[in-house]
């Protein structure tokens, strides 16, 4: 962990605790005591999620000879490591390109295919939380949330071309270039070699019906997340409706996705929650109680992928 992670980590921890102090930590702990009984449920949406996400992976690698089942394992691993390891979001991509050059992608294609599919991801998610703010406009006149809400996605918007913009610009082009010094100075590393990840990257977004595939399965992916959101508050005794839970899980993942730096985007998340269900008449420890069963659900799936990787 680099020192830059580990202040992010200390920070986000300090910030829980402040949250989870001001609110109660043993009635939160209570609440999440008698709502376990969704855990189960909630696992099962979250596979589900990830074999979308699988899938929508392997249309950025183009299939090939990469079945549905080691793709899986690979997003599997890679969502582990992210959620539960101290690597910012960053060490699960690595894993994951791993994971499918053992299984026999080459890892030019590994690495343009998940570059790729970070992007689109990324852009599924964008469409995701435009559709939350969207339904949230219709469903309430107070627009008093709009100016963070708003920020916030442009920012993402930014965020997502400009990573577009990088990939067609030829910036993985001194990527190669790096590797190969590197190679070249230090022959023991048996650093791989990536000569044509650009164009093998070009190669990858022309395939229009491969990428717009990718982008309805990432979005449906996000999308079960919202049945996830309702199984849990309503385990946790506060019904509401599914459009509801859509627009708190839309815009809390928008909430930890901007936590990226911090690992696990641990104060990202709980924040999260509590500002979005506040808009919904869900109060603070109910919303931090979702977090957490949220944060167990990610060791109940995420623990056996590392074993697993």
């Amino acid at each position: 962990m680099t020192w830059r992670s580990a202040a992010a980590l200390a920070a986000g921890c300090l910030a829980l605790l402040w949250i989870l102090h001001s609110v109660g930590l043993a009635t939160i702990a209570r609440d999440v005591a008698r709502a376990g009984w969704a855990l189960p449920a909630m696992a099962a949406l979250h596979l589900w999620q990830l074999f979308l996400s699988a899938l929508a992976w392997r249309c950025s690698l183009g299939g090939g000879r990469l079945r549905r089942a080691q793709v899986f394992l690979a997003r599997w691993a890679r969502e582990g490591v992210n959620a539960l390891l101290p690597v910012a979001q960053v060490g699960g991509q690595v894993v994951g390109v791993r994971i499918l050059v053992r299984r026999g992608a080459s890892p030019v294609l590994a690495v343009a295919g998940t570059i790729l599919d970070l992007t689109l991801e990324a852009g599924a998610q964008l469409i995701f939380t435009l559709a939350g703010i969207g339904i949230l406009l219709g469903l309430r006149g107070d627009r008093a949330w709009t100016g963070w809400v708003t920020g916030g996605v442009g920012l993402s918007a930014l965020g997502v071309v400009g990573f577009i913009a990088a990939q067609r610009f030829g910036v993985l082009r001194l990527v190669e270039a790096g590797l190969e010094r590197l190679a070249r100075a230090w022959p023991a590393l048996g650093t791989w070699s990536l000569d044509g990840l650009h164009a093998t990257l070009m190669a990858r977004q022309a395939d229009w019906p491969a990428m717009l595939k990718a982008v309805l399965l990432h979005t449906a992916s996000w999308a079960i997340g919202s049945l996830e959101v309702w199984v849990a508050l309503l385990a946790l005794g506060h019904r509401v409706s599914v459009v509801e839970s859509f627009v708190i899980e839309s815009l809390a993942m928008a909430a930890r996705s901007a936590g990226f730096a911090v690992p696990g985007a641990v104060g990202v998340q709980e924040g999260g929650f509590v500002l979005v269900c506040g808009l919904f008449g869900v109060p603070a420890e109910t919303a931090l109680a979702l977090s957490v069963l949220k944060r167990v659900r990610e060791v109940v799936i995420g623990a056996p992928a590392l074993l697993a990787k």
